[in-house]
């Protein structure tokens, strides 16, 4: 009998199998312990559980079916990690250290459909949908082969994460669940294109998780160059969709906008933007772009990007600019393919 995966799981999802078995109900409570409180990745490890029990388990359930097949370390000391899934299809995600915190940045698909111009993922295409216990467990497996506690996730990896929301949002689930990876629900973050009636529906069902809505261009024409998906869900709409998220959730909503030279980081543009977000609860992430092999665009320089950031700061619009990380390593924003890339330190 082919073995199921247990990583993702919780102990409801468990309690059928423990009545098959003949085990007490609170034995489900004892495993999720040992797997997301313990980390344990071996049935041996679970000394509450009966020797005749733990070997059950072993026959019938496997813990975890990703391999990691190789980690590289930025110079900033970001991580990332391409893990082979058992299809044998990539992913690849990043743990980003900071002074008090670990974030981790999850991928939701293998490649993505959405075909962003600047965005590796987009160009190298898609394959599938990453399966909710296939999130968990990246984050699960990383968390141990890099010693630390995740206690901040951001949905910002490889994939548009709205376009698989059954199962980010199982994800999400365990990863809130007291006897899951017990992470508060503002500690983690969905970024994306923007999907309208998916984020609805992430107001209703999730309203403490953070949104960040990946905007690029404040002008249809301008963002259809750079967000071909721009055709199907055009700004007007999409601003809606912002206004009626803020009103549902009450929650302050991130902008985020890449810059380029002389695509989308003129003078012109940050005006229309700040015309465009004024009024609302919103918070602009600046991003200089990072370059990648499959376009042309050349990042924004330090002065047009301050030269942006003051224009929206004199509109009255609350901005940051954010300092990549792990761009040595091809895994800032942008840069994952899912692909082995000899850059940067591997261990």
């Amino acid at each position: 009998m082919e073995k199921s995966n247990i990583i993702g799981l919780l102990p409801n999802d468990l309690l059928t199998f423990l009545e098959m078995m003949g085990e007490p109900s609170y034995r489900s409570k004892q495993i999720t312990h040992w797997l997301y409180q313990q980390n344990a990745t071996t049935w041996d490890e679970m000394k509450n559980l009966p020797l005749g029990f733990r070997q059950v388990l072993s026959q019938r359930f496997d813990i975890g079916q990703i391999k990691i097949e190789t980690k590289m370390v930025s110079s900033d000391q970001s991580m990332k990690y391409l893990l082979r899934l058992a299809d044998g299809n990539g992913i690849e995600i990043v743990v980003i250290p900071h002074r008090k915190r670990i974030t981790i940045c999850l991928s939701t698909q293998v490649g993505c459909p959405v075909g962003c111009s600047f965005c590796a993922t987009g160009q190298s295409g898609f394959s599938r949908n990453l399966t909710y216990q296939e999130i968990v467990e990246s984050a699960w497996k990383t968390q141990i082969e890099s010693n630390s506690v995740i206690k901040n996730i951001v949905f910002m990896g490889m994939g548009e994460p709205l376009l698989n929301y059954e199962q980010l949002s199982k994800a999400i689930q365990v990863f809130n669940h007291s006897d899951g990876f017990n992470i508060g629900s503002r500690n983690m973050t969905v970024s994306t294109i923007g999907i309208p009636d998916k984020i609805i529906k992430l107001a209703q069902e999730w309203p403490q998780v953070n949104l960040a809505v990946s905007l690029h261009a404040p002008k249809n024409e301008l963002r259809k160059q750079l967000i071909p998906i721009n055709d199907v869900y055009p700004i007007s709409q999409l601003m809606k969709t912002i206004e009626q998220y803020i009103a549902l959730t009450h929650r302050r909503v991130t902008i985020e906008y890449s810059l380029w030279t002389d695509i989308n980081d003129q003078r012109e543009y940050a005006f229309q933007l700040a015309s465009l977000l004024r009024g609302l609860l919103v918070h602009v992430n600046l991003i200089p772009g990072n370059p990648i092999a499959e376009c042309h665009f050349v990042p924004s320089s330090p002065a047009r990007v301050m030269t942006f950031a003051r224009i929206l700061e004199d509109n009255k619009i609350n901005v940051t600019i954010r300092e990549p990380r792990g761009q040595d390593i091809g895994a800032a924003c942008g840069e994952l393919y899912g692909l082995h890339h000899k850059r940067g330190v591997v261990e």
